[in-house]
């Protein structure tokens, strides 16, 4: 009985193996163990989330950023847009918003603004002073345009933004003048002053509507006797005579109706 037990064995441990060989090339198991089809894959097209062909099928030209948002307002080239400010001659000069300044000797715009913003901004221009300045101080003035419309603040025009703006400061800014009802060129402006104590920095900060839009007028520097220079300086700009902080229209040739635009906006921010 034992010789015929050892003899049984060999052929039990056959049946295993033959067993497990089995459940190995079976492709239910193959599918449990490795967590994937035993049936073969087509690879992935161009561009799948599991793709082995990472190349695109379009490459974006080399010293191009592509900013989601930015696109022109306009489709032809006779009607200005908000962005088509440009400073020639020692001018800046936007169409779109009817306004002119001539820039304090010395001063220039170095870079351009970055391209409208998602939520309706514009840089319309960047004023410095150039590299062989002599002046005793320097600063800069930065000229913006907010849609009135499209901002994600709560403010339906330029004085309600104003007051925005100063109710919340952050902590490291200081109020150096409230909000004050003053002319710029004989137009209305809303004006303030904040400033930073640890980096000595001031800013005065003036506010328009022209088009729907909050045209701002920042000046920063140090030297509050050059930016008290450089306010009465604004007063040689050109504006329209429709600007004004709580309803300003303009636009001359391309007049813009704000009415039904702010009536929404106003309703919205009360909201």
């Amino acid at each position: 009985m034992v010789g015929i037990g050892r003899r049984k064995m060999p052929s039990r441990r056959w049946c295993s193996l033959v067993v497990l060989a089995w459940f190995v090339s079976s492709p239910a198991w193959s599918s449990l163990a490795w967590g994937q089809s035993a049936r073969p894959q087509r690879a992935a097209q161009n561009g799948g989330d599991f793709s082995n062909n990472v190349q695109p099928a379009n490459k974006v030209p080399a010293g191009v950023i592509l900013v989601k948002g930015a696109w022109s307002s306009a489709s032809d080239s006779v009607t200005p847009l908000p962005e088509g400010g440009s400073v020639t001659n020692n001018v800046f000069s936007d169409q779109y918003f009817g306004m002119s300044y001539a820039l304090p000797p010395g001063w220039i715009e170095k870079y351009q603004g970055p391209p409208p913003s998602d939520s309706g901004r514009y840089v319309l221009a960047q004023i410095r002073p150039a590299d062989t300045f002599k002046g005793p101080a320097r600063g800069s003035i930065l000229i913006t345009a907010q849609d009135m419309f499209f901002t994600p603040l709560p403010a339906a025009n330029a004085l309600q933004l104003i007051n925005y703006m100063k109710d919340n400061l952050q902590a490291d800014y200081k109020l150096e003048e409230p909000p004050t009802q003053t002319k710029i060129a004989g137009r209305p402006f809303t004006f303030f002053a904040y400033w930073s104590p640890v980096a000595q920095l001031h800013w005065y900060v003036l506010a328009t509507e022209i088009r729907c839009h909050a045209v701002e007028l920042v000046l920063t520097s140090r030297d509050t006797k050059l930016l008290s220079s450089l306010l009465l300086d604004m007063d040689k700009m050109k504006l329209p005579t429709e600007a004004s902080p709580t309803a300003g229209t303009g636009g001359g040739r391309f007049p813009c109706v704000c009415q039904g635009l702010r009536a929404r906006r106003e309703r919205d921010c009360e909201g």
